[in-house]
């Protein structure tokens, strides 16, 4: 067994209410290395085609990476996987925190649930043991309550609990699980599959440590960082995320009132400057080892009451609830993010879809009556919150919302889908795809769905600069156009995919500042593999053509890689009022990424050939 890992894979059956571990081989491990590999190890595996994502057979994975658990700054992170609720789609969504690392602790590498218990239960796992607990008591309570009923219950205040709110319960199809309170696997709908399986939380504890092949090695690269993080990446430490919007405003990154508009007047109340300056962040706070301390405290008296156990809005949840819902009420944001991480809701697709029924609104597709008597308009702040609230409720209005603009624009009708702006049922975030096309292709192409953190960043590499220098080490030598959809782009597209999938395998921080070279020799530190950046790809490549092929088997085609109409017209007005995707060349693109991907160019199937390449010749079996 490599260092890295504990060897044991916990598997769950709630409809028999059995514990069994299993301890696969190196061979193993090292294919798939963890996370998002194994969640496209197990999906792709064990599901049946066509099954149900809210049914009993689907699987929810929680998995670590050989990294987790380990003193290198950015290991704090695991990744949520299941079959999507949005789309059918494999899918997967990572998180921070201290979970992941609780987890490596108490002897286990993942853990594989299925079935559904007959009554609510949760998880309990501690130093190599795991048991099924009722959890009557716990249902309906929000995140703060059950997490601090589970530690009484267990006596430790320092057990880590990934949990479900009353939104995940209610299966809103953009739940998602929340641990620590503030760290969320949210996007292609974890939580909805965690209700589905009246799984209430997984709460954790450790203190077996996790062997590390070199000590001195990972001792190094741990001061390394720790001497170089204000120089590298100082602006995560100040601010967090979202300190960067004056440039987003110049640009055009910034979506605004349902990406329509390309001016926000009020634009910087709403930045991490503003909540700084005005006094409603209380403090920064970290995830598992790491000294960057990146992620926001907030708290709010009047006329919102804030919770700081609830951490504080990033620049996604800032754009979400803020410019694109026409909102630039500061504490209003703050107590949406609170709301969010109380039901476990993810902020991006609430905010995009709240935003989406506010334009409905507007332009008369719904009425007060539909709306149970809100004026959802742009900028109501007021409104947002309560509608907000009865999405984690599912009453009125919000049972329509809970199921995403997607399907809600389908039952709005008279041309609502025009207005819902998604990729395969999971809403756009904060990063404008006509502004970075290349981040629209990622969107179009990526399995699940439109994510930002798969994706490659155009404004990055349009200019020199440290990016662009990394970037030569992976063969990008020049600067690439943000309206670039040629064959270089779509190859660092395709390459910075490939990576940041490997990341989510690893798993790792996307924050921290290492270069290529520096994450392979964190590999082969902690594992003792004689690895390479090429190795790392490699692993990348796998998880997408994996994903690609499940995707494949459950009927989702390259007619589902496409982006909403929106994006080929230019904003009403501002930097992109004159920008727009070329569909035609965005087309193109789309298959020069299949071709370049090594899947059929017309169809974007991954071929027999590309499978047995990369060593998952057995995937044709499940085809």
């Amino acid at each position: 067994m490599p260092n890295g890992y504990t060897g044991n894979i916990l598997r769950v059956d709630l409809s028999q209410g059995t514990t069994t571990v299993e301890h696969p081989d190196e061979t193993f491990y090292r294919r798939y290395f963890g996370g998002a590999g194994f969640v496209a190890y197990y999906l792709l595996k064990e599901l049946s085609k066509g099954i149900d994502p809210l049914g009993p057979e689907n699987r929810l994975i929680f998995a670590a990476g050989p990294i987790t658990g380990s003193p290198i700054a950015g290991s704090g992170r695991h990744t949520v996987g299941a079959k999507s609720p949005r789309s059918g789609a494999l899918a997967k969504a990572e998180a921070g925190g201290f979970w992941g690392a609780e987890l490596k602790r108490s002897g286990f590498d993942a853990i594989v649930i299925q079935g559904k218990a007959r009554k609510p239960v949760y998880l309990w796992i501690h130093d190599g043991e795991a048991e099924i607990r009722d959890a009557t008591h716990l249902w309906g309570k929000d995140t703060r309550d059950a997490q601090e009923a589970i530690r009484q219950e267990l006596g430790d205040r320092l057990i880590r609990v990934a949990q479900i709110g009353p939104g995940g319960e209610r299966m809103v199809r953009f739940a998602s699980v929340v641990n620590d309170l503030k760290d969320s696997a949210s996007r292609p709908g974890m939580g909805a599959v965690m209700g589905s399986k009246n799984l209430k939380a997984v709460a954790v504890r450790g203190l077996k440590s996790v062997p590390n092949a070199e000590p001195a090695k990972v001792r190094a690269l741990t001061k390394w960082l720790a001497e170089n993080y204000m120089q590298l990446a100082r602006g995560f430490h100040d601010w967090g995320t979202g300190a960067g919007m004056d440039q987003y405003m110049a640009e055009g990154n910034l979506p605004i009132r349902n990406f329509r508009d390309g001016e926000f007047e009020d634009w910087a109340k709403t930045t991490a400057q503003a909540l700084k300056n005005t006094g409603i962040r209380i403090g920064m706070e970290n995830c598992w080892a790491c000294p960057l301390r990146c992620k926001k405290v907030v708290k709010s008296e009047q006329p919102y009451a804030v919770d700081p156990a609830y951490g504080g809005p990033e620049y996604e949840t800032l754009g979400s609830f803020g410019s694109t819902c026409g909102v630039s009420d500061l504490k209003a944001i703050c107590k949406a993010n609170e709301l969010c991480n109380a039901y476990s809701i993810d902020t991006i697709s609430a905010g995009v879809t709240i935003a989406f029924a506010m334009e409905c609104f507007e332009k008369g597709l719904l009425t007060l009556e539909d709306t149970d008597g809100i004026d959802l308009r742009f900028g109501n702040a007021k409104a947002m919150l309560e509608v907000l609230e009865k999405i984690g409720k599912r009453e009125g209005i919000g049972n329509l919302l809970a199921e995403g603009s997607a399907i809600a624009a389908k039952k709005i009708g008279h041309g609502a889908e025009q207005l819902a702006m998604h990729v395969k049922g999971v809403e756009i975030p904060m990063h404008e795809p006509r502004l970075k096309q290349g981040m629209g292709l990622i969107y179009a192409t990526n399995a699940y769905g439109a994510d930002h953190m798969v994706g490659v960043h155009d404004t990055f590499f349009k200019s020199q600069g440290p990016p662009l220098e990394l970037a030569k080490s992976l063969g990008i030598l020049e600067p690439i156009p943000v309206d670039d959809l040629g064959p270089q782009k779509v190859f660092l597209a395709k390459t910075m995919h490939l990576w940041r999938h490997f990341l989510d395998s690893v798993v790792m921080c996307t924050f921290l500042p290492y270069d290529y070279r520096q994450m392979a020799e964190i590999v082969e530190a902690v594992t003792g593999w004689n690895t390479s950046v090429l190795e790392c790809l490699r692993v990348g490549e796998r998880v997408v053509t994996m994903a690609r092929t499940f995707n494949m088997r459950e009927g989702i085609t390259s007619a589902d890689d496409r982006l909403p109409a929106r994006c080929f017209t230019p904003t009403t007005s501002g930097p992109l009022s004159n920008t727009a995707i070329n569909p035609k060349e965005l087309d193109k693109a789309i298959h020069t990424f299949y071709e370049m991907m090594g899947w059929d160019r017309k169809t974007g199937n991954p071929t027999s050939d590309k499978l047995k390449e990369l060593d998952v010749g057995w995937v044709l079996e499940k085809l």
